[in-house]
């Protein structure tokens, strides 16, 4: 049976027993307002046509203990993922919709995985696969977007709340942020940045183009705003921490320092637009 993945948000669904070679009928997650299906309408794919088409993944080591994973020729939305390693085992923040054998190599050269956990729906990609790949992990979902699921699987770990700790030991701490989804969720790495700590954003916020800022939307794609309250709810969240160094979601998209300044200025200034 045929996993498909989607051309345009890179989401890998189940395999379904009974039409096992033919592509879901469309894709839930682009048709929502806060993504789009492809302009030549909805396309699907496999891991297998990727590699075929000559795409592989690229592992760059940014600082000690972090190192991204991004696919070339870029795909889909074309998010990195981030492995963290820690003494009490390493997380993957984020997933890529690429899962192939040369990268698993890589990852358990340094350490392997432990668990999984990741922002939003738009960058679930191929999760499972992922999670299949390292003895089924733990995959940790906050529970608010489980309707955004395509690819159910007992790996799947659903918190609640605010924040919870997804490798105990390891000071890492998810936490829900919301805004773009209600369970958006972004990452705390404290030893990260020589110990100055590091908050991996996912979507929310998202790192700008001039990375001294960063900004908050309900769809980044669609240019959908969020309101004055929310973004300032968001700011008195991330303001509870301390992060000097911000990873946004994609290279080159990195606040290098004085990120709890970056993302409260930032704060004021959307709102000051708002208004």
């Amino acid at each position: 049976m045929t996993a498909f993945i989607c051309q345009t948000c890179g989401v890998q669904f189940a395999p379904v027993a009974e039409k096992p070679d033919a592509p879901p009928e469309h894709c839930p997650i682009c048709e929502d307002e806060r993504q789009y299906v492809g302009h030549d309408g909805q396309k699907w794919t496999t891991t297998e046509e990727l590699l075929a088409g000559g795409r592989r993944n690229v592992v760059i080591e940014l600082e000690p203990g972090l190192t991204t994973v991004n696919t070339h020729p870029s795909f889909a939305i074309g998010q990195q993922a981030h492995l963290i390693q820690t003494p009490a085992g390493n997380l993957l923040w984020e997933s890529i919709s690429l899962c192939d054998a040369a990268t698993v190599a890589a990852i358990r050269e340094r350490g392997g995985v432990a668990a999984i956990a990741i922002s939003h729906p738009h960058f679930y990609s191929a999760m499972v696969e992922w999670s299949h790949a390292f003895d089924n992990v733990p995959i940790w979902l906050h529970a608010a977007d489980r309707e955004w699921v395509m690819y159910p699987d007992p790996a799947i770990h659903f918190w609640e709340g605010e924040t919870t700790q997804p490798l105990p030991g390891s000071n890492l701490t998810l936490i829900r942020v919301g805004g773009h989804f209600p369970g958006a969720t972004a990452l705390l790495w404290p030893a990260g940045a020589g110990g100055r700590g590091v908050l991996f954003s996912g979507d929310e916020p998202q790192v700008a183009g001039d990375t001294r800022w960063v900004s908050f939307l309900y769809s980044y794609p669609n240019m959908i705003p969020l309101s004055a309250a929310e973004v300032q709810r968001i700011a008195r969240t991330l303001a509870r921490y301390r992060f000097d160094r911000i990873y946004g979601s994609w290279m080159n998209k990195v606040v290098t320092a004085d990120g709890n300044a970056v993302v409260a200025r930032s704060a004021e200034r959307y709102v000051a637009h708002l208004e």
